[in-house]
């Protein structure tokens, strides 16, 4: 897989979320994530850019004990955006003076500092998908970018029973699924054991238990909910109750 900018794609992410937003009604509800409205979407993506922003200035070795931070949101919903864009300019500066290889706790697979600038990459993609959507719009991703997307969302999976508890159903007695995308080279081979879940390599000659097959773009929107899998776009195969498995439980 090509290596990505992640710093620069945070900023470019942002970028377009702005525009998205500036001149639509905070009061918009966001229907892939019910009950918000776009000020709420926005103060999310906002709060999440800061509160990760924090930590990589910290350099934590640890788990958080607070998750105090200073917003400065403004009054008016109407300001959130430019606030937003604020947001992501401090994550800018830290990132420049962030050794991102150095060691770092993370709740992910990844203990360096460059979690948390991936994580923020894709928690600002995804709203901004959500934004538009919510405007009518059909998010447009680059699919290098969506299927590292794909990687750092499968990736981390395994590890995020804590705040999502039903990936924790996510076990089987050996029973793998492939996710490959159909507008390049690119598929991941998950297998549920009886402890668990992880990416396993994939060296093709592995015959999965079901696959799901979209573009790159499509499975990350596909993993995130923001896709139905009933979608047009989107090819299931193989062992319907694991399908249903994965379906019922790994969101987060």
């Amino acid at each position: 897989m090509t290596p990505l900018d992640h710093s620069a794609a945070v900023a470019a992410e942002t970028a377009h979320f702005v525009t998205a937003v500036q001149q639509a009604d905070p009061a918009l509800p966001v229907p892939s994530c019910p009950g918000w409205s776009l000020a709420d979407l926005v103060r999310h993506a906002g709060s999440v850019q800061r509160w990760f922003t924090v930590l990589l200035r910290q350099r934590i070795q640890e788990p958080p004990r607070s998750r105090d931070v200073d917003l400065q949101l403004p009054e008016r919903p109407e300001e959130y955006p430019a606030w937003l864009a604020e947001a992501a300019e401090q994550a800018a500066s830290t990132f420049a003076q962030t050794d991102l290889d150095a060691p770092m706790w993370a709740w992910g697979a990844d203990q360096h500092a460059r979690f948390w600038v991936r994580r923020m990459l894709f928690e600002t993609l995804v709203h901004r998908a959500d934004a538009e959507l919510a405007l009518g719009l059909a998010p447009e991703i680059e699919p290098t970018l969506a299927a590292d997307g794909v990687d750092e969302f499968l990736t981390n999976l395994p590890f995020a029973a804590f705040f999502a508890p039903k990936t924790a159903e996510l076990r089987g007695d050996d029973r793998t699924i492939r996710f490959s995308r159909t507008d390049g080279d690119g598929t991941w081979l998950v297998r549920l054991r009886p402890d668990g879940l992880g990416l396993v390599p994939d060296d093709g000659d592995t015959t999965a238990d079901a696959t799901v097959q979209a573009t790159a773009a499509d499975l990350l929107l596909l993993l995130y909910r923001r896709l139905d899998r009933s979608a047009a776009s989107v090819t299931l195969s193989g062992d319907e109750e694991l399908l249903a498995l994965w379906f019922a439980n790994s969101a987060f």
